[in-house]
């Protein structure tokens, strides 16, 4: 009997994707079997990841909305259904989110020690302390205002903690004004510790919700409280810069920024018990409608609630620590910079974050910086974070007077105020920095240093999948190669000059380059797959990444699935390919693993009739990484590396059976049942590779 037809439509909305992805997120923090600390910073990561999703995705949507509301994507929905889809999946996601905090969390916590103190339970030891705080931490920096004619209704920023406050009788002008405003400035703490002798317990903590609640009568002397409202309205943050017109990208970038915080008002978060007149003046101020509107029962901002992870000392309730070691040789390796460059120099070493130690990228570095015979340094930088030791060393090889380029993402989102510091920092010591290509971010991730060694210039250098920040390479998986390979360096030696200077496009022996060569290649690799299928020959792709929503490749993919290749993709986010329908990809299947480390990598593997190149990548398979982004994705040319990628990229994340999802092909994700012994891939990553050879 031929296979069924799937109904149209073949992929899956990115939106909704994305949401499924968040779920995944908040069942780590359902499971019992999670640690309680470890639990609230799931919660907290959902609540940070949502901001995130109104700032931009749901903007867009609301973009899409305002052009025409009938207009249909890929996925069949148009602006109007999926934003009806979307506002349905949030609410039922913020109920669960808080009703997890408050029945099993706080009271798991609380049985701990760890107390969050609600107004309503302070004794008197508590109270009189509280009080005291208040007049002298917060009263002094708080500015009440009273609505009328001479008292609009303030600006408001963007996701701050804000406050109406219901009032009767007159002030000592005689006005009668019914509500007020209270903004939280930014300098305030959100969550704040109780001594342990007050507290009663040794980590108690109050929010600058309740303290503003139990005291803002002081606030408005001679009048009477009938209620205090916490809100937050979060708005539209993506950046806008006609980048035809500008002619400094840093300097048009800086006043773009300036506006972020007040764009237009896409949510709005209310206290649980925000009388409806109250909720109704709210939408009307920011014309938002009951469905934008989302009534919460805890701190509006939950992500501030991650101070109690980091604030109580309780190792017990975190997940166990894991010293990521430092790989051989680099363990051992003495204090001359000679010594590094020659261990590079005989072969390529492969460094797979968080399970092995970033310390190797920052020796490299380091004896960059400070060895004689190195010339030139250059590196791209998408995010360092504002304490980068990274970014310091390249400041002191600079001073140190050696050739460094930097090429500074400015428009990476969110970090855009932290690299026009760094960049103009860089400058002042003589660096040249540059801003890429314009109307491409520059997402590659390199570092190339130029080393003279016997009247020659060698070349030294790290390609990796994710970003030069020493913190986030302790929470998210990724590979890394130091490789001295000529062929390797001189390609990134073009892509460096494409991105700094002008010219036709560099042909590269090794690498693969977006916007030119990545997404031709992929398209034809699955291509020969296919082939290789209906020939009756062996094929196989494996694929991982954070996303997968490019429209071509998702259509190659069902070709190639139809013709009978076996295709297994971990795709961490969002994912458009519907898998396991039969007709179209019942060949495909799609994992998606949510544990302890953030899945990060891209690798991309393929049969090509037995030589199995394996790449790795720092782009995702979307349009934006195709096509609008500079990225690179670089071979595993070493056999004993390769085989070490496969197996840690695949074929342990294949065996996993604690913390896999996988893609039904209605578009819902189910986790995967431990039918066999159970096998987590973060726990046996870490016992492979946390021992030294």
């Amino acid at each position: 009997m031929p296979a069924r037809k799937i109904a149209e439509p073949q992929f899956i909305n990115r939106e909704l994707s994305l949401l499924k992805f968040n779920e995944r997120v908040l069942a780590m923090a359902e499971h019992p079997q999670t640690p309680p600390l470890e639990r609230l910073r799931y919660v907290c990561i959902v609540g940070s990841n949502l901001d995130e999703f109104f700032e931009i995705r749901v903007s867009s949507l609301k973009e899409q909305l305002r052009q025409d509301p009938s207009l249909a994507g890929l996925d069949g929905m148009t602006a109007a259904e999926a934003f009806e889809q979307v506002q349905l999946t949030v609410h039922e996601m913020v109920a669960r989110q808080y009703a997890l905090l408050n029945d099993e969390i706080f009271p798991r916590l609380r049985s701990e020690g760890i107390y969050l103190h609600h107004a309503s339970e302070w004794n008197d030891d508590q109270t009189t302390w509280a009080r005291g705080v208040f007049h002298r931490d917060m009263m002094p920096l708080l500015t009440p205002i009273g609505l009328d004619p001479a008292h609009p209704f303030p600006r408001v920023y963007n996701k701050s903690l804000n406050f109406i406050v219901q009032l009767a009788g007159e002030d000592a002008f005689g006005r009668k004004s019914a509500i007020a405003i209270v903004q939280a400035p930014r300098a305030l703490p959100r969550l704040i510790k109780m001594p342990p002798r007050v507290s009663g317990q040794p980590h108690g903590f109050i929010l600058l919700t309740s303290l503003l609640r139990a005291f803002v009568g002081e606030l408005f002397p001679g009048m009477e409280i009938q209620g205090c409202y916490q809100w937050r309205v979060t708005r539209n943050s993506d950046l806008f810069v006609d980048e035809e017109e500008v002619t400094n990208l840093r300097h048009a970038l800086q006043g773009e920024l300036s506006q972020r915080n007040f764009g237009s008002a896409v949510r709005l978060e209310i206290d649980q018990l925000t009388p409806p007149h109250i909720e109704a003046f709210l939408q009307r101020e920011f014309s938002l409608s009951a469905a934008d509107t989302y009534r919460v029962n805890g701190p509006a901002n939950v992500s501030r609630l991650m101070q109690i992870c980091s604030a109580v000392n309780r190792p017990d309730l975190l997940f166990p620590e894991y010293r990521a070691p430092v790989p051989v040789p680099f363990e051992r390796l003495g204090a001359e910079p000679a010594e590094m460059f020659k261990a590079i120099a005989e072969r390529d070493y492969l460094l797979h974050h968080p399970y092995q130690s970033f310390q190797p990228v920052i020796d490299f570095l380091t004896n960059a910086a400070s060895d004689p015979d190195v010339v030139a340094i250059k590196q791209t930088v998408y995010r360092t974070g504002e304490d980068s030791e990274l970014m310091r060393l390249l400041l002191s090889a600079a001073r140190a007077g050696k050739e460094v380029t930097v090429v500074v993402e400015l428009m990476a989102r969110f970090d855009e105020q932290t690299n026009i510091n760094w960049a103009a920092r860089l400058e002042e010591v003589g660096a040249h920095v540059v801003y890429g290509v314009v109307g491409h971010k520059t997402h590659a991730k390199m570092v190339l240093v130029l080393r003279r060694e016997n009247g020659r210039i060698h070349r030294y250098a790290h390609l990796g999948t994710g970003n030069y920040h020493p913190r986030t390479a302790a929470l998210y998986t990724d590979f890394g190669l130091l490789t001295a390979n000529p062929a390797l360096c001189e390609d990134m030696d073009k892509v460096f000059s494409q991105l700094t200077g002008l010219g036709a496009r560099r042909q590269l022996k090794l690498l693969l380059q977006a916007p030119f060569t990545l997404h031709d290649t992929v398209v034809s690799m699955i291509r020969a797959e296919a082939r290789a299928a209906r020939a009756g020959r062996k094929c196989r792709i494996m694929a991982k990444m954070n996303s997968l929503l490019e429209p071509m490749v998702i259509e190659e993919l069902y070709k190639a699935s139809k013709a009978g290749v076996k295709i297994d993709l971990i795709v961490r986010g969002v994912c458009a390919l519907r898998s396991g329908v039969p007709g179209l990809s019942e060949n495909i299947t799609v994992r998606s693993i949510v544990g302890r480390f953030l899945e990060h990598s891209r690798v991309f593997y393929f049969y090509a009739n037995g030589q199995e190149p394996v790449y790795l990548s720092s782009a995702d398979w979307m349009d934006r990484n195709f096509f609008r982004r500079v990225e690179i994705a670089f071979p595993v040319l070493d056999r004993a590396l390769k085989k070490r990628v496969i197996d840690e990229a695949f074929t342990f994340a294949l065996r996993d059976n604690q913390q896999t999802w996988v893609l039904q092909p209605d578009g819902r994700y189910s986790r995967l049942k431990n039918r066999r012994a159970a096998f987590g891939l973060n726990q046996h990553l870490m016992q492979l590779l946390g021992k030294k050879d």
